[in-house]
This record gives structure tokens, sequence and C-alpha cells, in this order.
């Protein structure tokens, strides 16, 4: 198989910008062995409550079980089961159930081993190559829009996905649901709690809120063709615009209801 059909937050339009960059592909063509691969949070996996102080990547494990923790409440309460996603941290490339990739390809799903992949070196890319704010709540972002298309696979969403491209396409629509559930977690975050009743994310601010906004409207493909290409191209979209990811982010983060999210069902994306 090719690339993972859950897409990434930037997808494929991300290792364009860096051949664009570099001149090159890194880690080659996408075969062989990774240099590193972890498994069950990668090497984060020794993080616990308070860890943090020691290693700050363990925030990553933050963002996952804060956001898995709404969902695994979230799904049962409308009558479907939730099934945990494992979050692989890995460095230049790594073997997938949908195939090798790169870390050129940026965060992404994979619905046929229902696995989270993340190189944390891509939030760099973000903001230096396409000019994001940065930020926690961007990485934030990031980690729930890829577990939006975890739960998309669970209702057996990405299954249906046929046309790749277009301004309308059916690749567009899921990108633009997958920034919806994650907003409908940012309305949720600090409500969101352990077993022992304590809150995992707490003290978000409009500056939190505005980094968020900001990864979504930056990962745009008007804005990334801009860059890339010197104008945008609506025939070669497979993410929605700028001015779209941040509107249906910000529908779910307003409304807190996944129901608000049907983009497939929306005449006006």
């Amino acid at each position: 198989m090719g690339l993972p059909v859950g897409g990434g937050i930037g997808g494929i339009i991300v290792l364009i910008i860096i051949v664009l960059l570099t001149g090159g592909i890194p880690g080659g063509d996408g075969g062989g062995q990774p240099e590193s691969q972890n498994t069950s949070a990668g090497s984060l996996n020794a993080c616990t409550k308070g860890s943090i102080r020691q290693n700050p990547e363990c925030r990553f494990v933050y963002y996952q079980n804060s956001i898995e923790n709404y969902w695994s409440k979230e799904l049962p309460r409308r009558g479907k089961r939730y099934t945990p996603a494992q979050m692989v941290v890995f460095e230049g490339q790594v073997s997938t159930g949908c195939g090798a990739a790169s870390s050129a390809v940026g965060p992404f799903y994979c619905p046929a081993d229902k696995r989270l992949y993340l190189d944390i070196g891509f939030f760099q890319v973000l903001e230096s190559q396409l000019g994001a704010k940065g930020g926690d709540f961007a990485e934030a972002y990031v980690v729930a829009h890829e577990y939006g298309h975890h739960i998309q696979n669970l209702y057996g969403i990405l299954g249906q996905i046929k046309t790749r491209q277009g301004p309308e396409s059916d690749a567009v629509r899921s990108e633009l649901q997958a920034d919806c559930l994650a907003g409908v977690w940012a309305y949720h975050v600090q409500r969101i709690t352990t077993s022992s009743g304590q809150p995992l994310i707490t003290d978000i601010t409009e500056e939190d809120i505005s980094e968020g906004i900001d990864a979504a409207e930056t990962v745009g493909d008007d804005r990334i063709q801009e860059r890339t290409q010197g104008g945008a191209n609506p025939d070669g979209f497979t993410h929605g615009t700028a001015e779209q990811r941040k509107r249906w982010f910000s529908t779910g983060m307003e409304s807190g209801d996944m129901s608000r999210c049907d983009t497939w069902g929306a005449q006006n994306l």
C-alpha cells in the first residue's frame, strides 16, 4: 500500500515542502527499516505523573491521555464502543500497517493498524517552514486531529473515502471533520479528569486557543500551495483551505458536540 489512508495533518504536502527546501527526501524513498521505532507512546512510555519536568516531551502523553479519556467516555454515551489507538513515536522512517513512511509525511493515522504515528520533529517544520506560531496547544491540536481520524475509522468513515483531491472531495471532507472533532475535544479539555478526579490539562488560555486555530489555518491547502507553488490550485486540495480548517475546528471547539461535525452533509464546506 501507499501512504496511510488516514492522512496526516499536512499530508503529502509537507513532503513537497521539504523536497523544495532541501532538495531531497529525508530517509530516502520510504523503504527499508526505520532509524528508530518505539511503540506504546514510543520513547515516552516511561512517562509518569510529574515526569514532564524531567522530559518535556512527556507532554505528548498528556495530550494522548486527555484525548483518549474524552472519547472513551463520549462514544459509549452515543452507543459506540471506543477502542484505544496506540501512539507510536518514531524518527526518520517507520513501518506501519499502511506501509512504510518517513518523517516527511508529518503526523498521520493508519486505519489498518489503528495507530497514530508521530515524529515530534514535525513541530519544528510547522513553525520554521510553515510559519505557524507553535506552542503546546498547537501540538495538542495536531494530536487531536489524528485521533479524529481514529474516531472516523471506528465509525467506518475512512473506508468510504473515494475521491482524493478537489475542493469538495471526500479527502477534504474527512480532514475538515477531523479538525472539527479536534475542536470538540478542545471544548471539553479542562473538564477531562483522571480516575482520581484531577484534570489532566488545566488553565487553557485565549492564547492557547489562538495557537490551535493558527495551526489549523497554517496547514490549509491554499496556504501551503501558495508557499510551494506561488498560487492555490483547488483541484489539488486534499485537506481544505485555511479558512475552512479554522472554521471547522472552531465549530467543534465552540459547540463541544460531535454531531455538529457533519462535513459530509454540509452544502458549504
